[in-house]
């Protein structure tokens, strides 16, 4: 008889997928007393490494649409983290600066990864080969083309 091909825990994408929501649940109570959720901390990690950012560039380097980052940056806004603001001598182009209070967040947000990494208790070394792996599959997946483009 052959292997189950669709046997549900031989699924990559069953895997990636509990992982995933497995992981960010650990970060969720490192965050609330941030004051964050996780899509709003990611935000916040790409802005403590580069200050201010366009809504392209961050849209870019978080791999989410502008639409669902807008809401993001909005939320952010209201908090007193963020400031947006159009870049003059090019009014298309929206500018996303840390305020005060979103730089000095950046102290309390520098404990949120040893936590998680003693959460996981897994070794380092692990951890670091999954990173290896999971960025090769986004790469790979961003390289392969859309069978509905080839096909229209």
């Amino acid at each position: 008889m052959p292997e189950n091909l669709l046997q549900l825990d031989r699924q990559v994408c069953f895997a990636l997928s509990v992982a995933a929501r497995n992981v960010v649940a650990l970060y969720r109570p490192l965050l609330e007393p941030m004051g964050l959720t996780h899509p709003q901390y990611l935000v916040m990690l790409a802005l403590w490494e580069r200050s201010p950012r366009s809504v392209t560039d961050l849209s870019g380097a978080l791999a989410l649409d502008p639409g669902t980052l807008s809401p993001l940056l909005k939320r952010l806004e209201a908090a007193g983290l963020v400031e947006r603001r159009r870049v003059p001598g090019d009014e298309r182009t929206l500018a996303v600066t840390l305020t005060d209070a979103g730089r000095a967040l950046r102290a309390s947000a520098e404990r949120i990864p040893p936590a998680v990494v003693e959460r996981l208790g897994m070794p380092l070394a692990d951890l670091e080969k999954l990173h290896a792996v999971l960025t090769d599959v986004i790469a790979r997946t961003r390289r392969t083309p859309d069978p509905l483009a080839a096909a229209g």
